[in-house]
C-alpha cells in the first residue's frame, strides 16, 4: 500500500461518527447504511428478522449478518445530545464530529446539530449526497460547519441511475440529484465550506465517471477515491489503474493512528492533488480478536473508528464495527465498559509505533 521514499505524515484518531438519521433520497445498491437496517423497511420487524433491502428499494448490505438489534431515529437537537457529545470528548479525547446518514441534509435540526457540536468543542464535518445542502448548508456554515464530503455516484444522469436500485432507475430523476449536487458544491464555495469529492470505484466500468468528474469540477474541489468495501481487490485494482492513465504521481502519504483509514495524496500534471483512501488491516487487540469476521477476506473495515447511533427507544448508542452492530452498547455501558481505554490504547500505541517506524 505504501510507496517508499515519500513523506508520511502521522496524526491520530480524534473523530466521532454520528449517524444522525436514517433517510436518503437514493437508492445505491452498495450502500452499508452505516452499519443500521433502513428504517423505512424495517418499522415492524424484530431484530434478528431486519431485511437488507425492502420496498424503498434502499439496501444495507451487512443487515443479515452484522446482528444489529435497533433501528435508528433522528438524533434531537437538544441538551442530551449535548452532554452525549462531552461524555465521549472527555471519554476519548476527540475533536472531531462527522456527520452522516442515510443523507444528512434531510435532517431538518442539522444546523442546529452543528452548532451543539461546535459548542461543545468539536470540529464538524459532514457526508452528504448534495440532496438538500443548497437549501442547508450556509446555516450550517454559519453554525460552524468546517467542511462536507461530498459522496458523488456518478456524473451523468446514466451513471447515477445505474448504481441505483433497478425500480428507481430514472435518467430524470438522476439528473436532479446531480444538479442538486453541483448547486450544494457551489453552496459551500459561497458560504466559505470546504469541499471534497468522495467517489467509490467498485470495478474497472466506473473508470470513465472518475475521468470525467476530474474533468468536469473544479480543481479546488479535492477529490478522493474510495475502493469499494464488498468489491476487494477488483476494485483497489481499478483505482490504481486510473491513477496511472491520470498520470499520477504519489507525494505523501497520512496515515490515522488507532484506527484504518489511511490515504495515498497524489499530484496529477495539472496540479490538482488527488487522494487514493484505503483501508489497513487495524484490529481493537481485545475486542476483536475472536471475531469470525477476524481475517484477510470477512473484515472488510477494520476498527474504522467509534460511532454513535440514536435509535427508536431514545437511547445512544455506541458502535466501533458496522460488520458486528451487535457489539453497539448504550452509552452509559460503553463508558463503564474496557472498550474506550482499548481505543485510547490502541491509538497511542499504533501512533507511536508508527512514528518510530517512519522517523525521518
Amino acid at each position: 500500500m505504501f510507496r517508499a521514499g515519500i513523506p508520511v505524515h502521522i496524526a491520530k484518531d480524534t473523530t466521532l461518527r454520528i449517524k444522525i438519521h436514517d433517510a436518503c433520497g437514493l437508492t445505491c445498491t452498495f450502500c452499508h447504511n452505516e452499519g443500521t437496517p433502513v428504517t423505512a423497511d424495517n418499522r415492524h420487524r424484530a431484530p434478528g428478522n431486519f431485511l437488507a433491502a425492502g420496498a424503498s428499494g434502499r439496501t444495507s448490505i451487512y443487515t443479515v449478518t452484522n446482528g444489529a438489534a435497533f433501528l435508528p431515529a433522528p438524533v434531537p437537537d437538544d441538551d442530551e445530545f449535548a452532554h452525549a457529545l462531552r461524555l465521549l470528548a472527555d471519554a476519548l479525547a476527540l475533536t472531531e464530529l462527522h456527520l452522516t446518514g442515510g443523507e444528512p441534509t434531510l435532517h431538518p435540526a442539522v444546523a442546529g446539530l452543528t452548532k451543539i457540536a461546535v459548542d461543545a468543542g468539536y470540529r464538524v464535518a459532514m457526508t452528504s449526497n448534495g440532496e438538500r445542502g443548497e437549501r442547508v448548508i450556509p446555516d450550517c456554515a454559519a453554525a460552524g460547519l468546517d467542511r462536507v464530503n461530498f459522496s458523488i455516484f456518478g456524473t451523468t444522469a446514466a451513471e447515477l441511475a445505474e448504481v441505483q436500485h433497478t425500480r428507481f432507475r430514472n435518467p430524470v430523476l438522476a439528473q436532479r440529484k446531480i444538479d442538486a449536487l453541483k448547486r450544494s458544491i457551489a453552496a459551500c464555495e459561497t458560504s466559505g465550506v470546504n469541499a471534497s469529492a468522495n467517489i467509490v470505484v467498485p470495478d474497472p466500468t466506473h473508470a470513465a465517471r472518475v475521468h470525467r468528474l476530474l474533468d468536469q469540477y473544479s480543481p479546488h474541489l479535492t477529490v478522493r477515491l474510495l475502493n469499494s468495501l464488498d468489491r476487494g481487490a477488483v476494485s483497489i485494482d481499478a483505482i490504481k489503474r486510473i491513477l496511472t492513465e491520470r498520470g499520477a504521481v504519489a507525494e505523501a502519504h497520512f496515515i490515522t493512528a488507532g484506527v484504518s483509514g489511511a490515504r495515498t495524496a497524489y499530484r496529477l500534471p495539472d496540479r490538482r492533488r488527488l487522494y487514493f483512501k484505503q483501508i489497513r488491516p487495524v484490529r481493537l487487540p481485545t475486542t476483536c480478536a475472536g471475531c469470525r469476521f477476524n481475517n484477510g477476506t470477512d473484515c472488510e473495515e477494520g476498527f474504522y473508528g467509534v460511532r454513535l447511533y440514536y435509535d427508536r427507544t431514545g437511547t445512544f448508542q455506541v458502535g466501533v464495527c458496522i460488520q458486528r452492530m451487535d457489539l453497539c452498547l448504550p452509552l452509559p455501558e460503553f463508558l463503564a465498559s474496557s472498550l474506550p481505554r482499548e481505543i485510547r490504547t490502541l491509538r497511542d500505541s499504533e501512533y507511536h509505533r508508527l512514528a518510530a517506524r517512519h522517523a525521518g
